[in-house]
């Protein structure tokens, strides 16, 4: 049987005013689901790698659509839980030009932030799978899922399974006591491959890079050398640091890139200007799938790997909703040069 990753996080409804519209002006919202996880095991399928989702979701018609929804994409979902009270719902109010993106959300109590350890019999749930994914979201909702996450990361270990983990920070939700930097830190310990931001390095593993301004729009990849060096050095387990690399313009024109260490060499990527975004929730996960992807059919090629991912996660920008739903070509076209917008017939 062929192997598969596995994906292990929240999926949330995700409700959004149409035509940038502010939540103030909303009368009705466009209707999708998302979660970091879950938008990693998306794009994985769409590029042909067999992936499991892991969740918790509930028993009721909320939680029956979600599954469908990620069915249509063809993702495994017989191993998702099914219980608790509700599904998690996240509001996006989405920024253009010199206004930002806002997110409020709504996941208390939701079916997967009380899920407790006795529920994941993980030597089942890993059955015929190589590789683990798994975010800084996770352990970020409860402490119930910290302790979740750091089982499922030391099964996946002792099975001699790959483990890449997005640091993926998001202030709003460490309030229940912990920071990031008590929890994050012996989670990476296990893991093989690492993948962030500067913002991410910075607040979850105090690894911050010098001379840097993500507001210029003009980010030197070679300051972030300084930052996979010292990620390598405290977790000497890591095969290889990835970061992306985000110039904010504006909310509507960013740069995009990305840099990738394997511990001997830092190997940079094409830089991309990306105007008149459509959505760019979702970006870093299609970036941590277009690597994973990369890792499972490029052998050792870190350049090639990196060019994927960063050319993968620029197109996310242009897709509504948190799933990065285009093809393996499209990615292709991307790095070959052709980002021309000319009609394909």
């Amino acid at each position: 049987m062929q192997k598969k990753v596995l994906t292990f996080g929240e999926i949330m409804l995700r409700l959004s005013p149409p035509y940038f519209k502010r939540f103030t002006q909303a009368n009705s919202f466009d209707v999708t689901y998302g979660g970091g996880e879950a938008n990693v095991a998306v794009s994985l399928s769409n590029f042909g790698i067999p992936v499991d989702y892991v969740t918790r979701l509930p028993n009721n018609d909320i939680g029956n659509a979600c599954i469908r929804y990620l069915q249509q994409f063809g993702i495994n979902t017989t191993k998702i839980i099914r219980g608790g009270e509700r599904i998690g719902i996240y509001f996006l109010e989405t920024g253009a030009s010199a206004r930002s993106s806002k997110v409020i959300y709504d996941r208390a109590h939701s079916a997967l932030s009380n899920a407790q350890p006795n529920m994941f019999i993980w030597d089942d749930l890993f059955e015929d799978v190589n590789w683990f994914h798994w975010s800084g979201i996770t352990p970020a909702i409860s402490p119930n899922l910290a302790e979740i996450c750091l089982e499922a990361i030391k099964v996946a270990k002792d099975k001699g399974i790959t483990i890449s983990c997005d640091l993926n920070y998001r202030s709003k939700l460490w309030n229940y006591g912990k920071q990031p930097s008590e929890v994050i830190p012996n989670l990476v310990n296990y893991c093989d491959y690492v993948i962030g931001n500067e913002e991410d390095a910075d607040k979850v593993l105090g690894i911050k890079a010098t001379d840097t301004d993500i507001t210029s729009g003009n980010i030197d990849p070679e300051k972030y050398l300084y930052v996979a060096k010292e990620m390598q050095k405290r977790y000497p387990n890591l095969k290889s640091i990835a970061i992306t690399l985000r110039g904010s313009i504006s909310a509507s024109y960013n740069t995009w890139a990305g840099v990738l260490y394997d511990g001997k060499k830092l190997y940079v990527s094409s830089h991309y200007d990306i105007t008149h975004i459509v959505d760019r929730v979702g970006a870093g996960d299609s970036f941590a799938a277009g690597l994973i992807y990369g890792f499972h059919t490029f052998n050792d090629d870190y350049q090639k790997i990196l060019n994927f991912a960063v050319a993968a996660s620029c197109l996310k920008h242009t897709v509504f909703g948190d799933f990065n739903l285009v093809s393996i070509e499209e990615v292709e076209k991307i790095m070959e040069g052709n980002v021309s917008g000319r009609v394909s017939r």
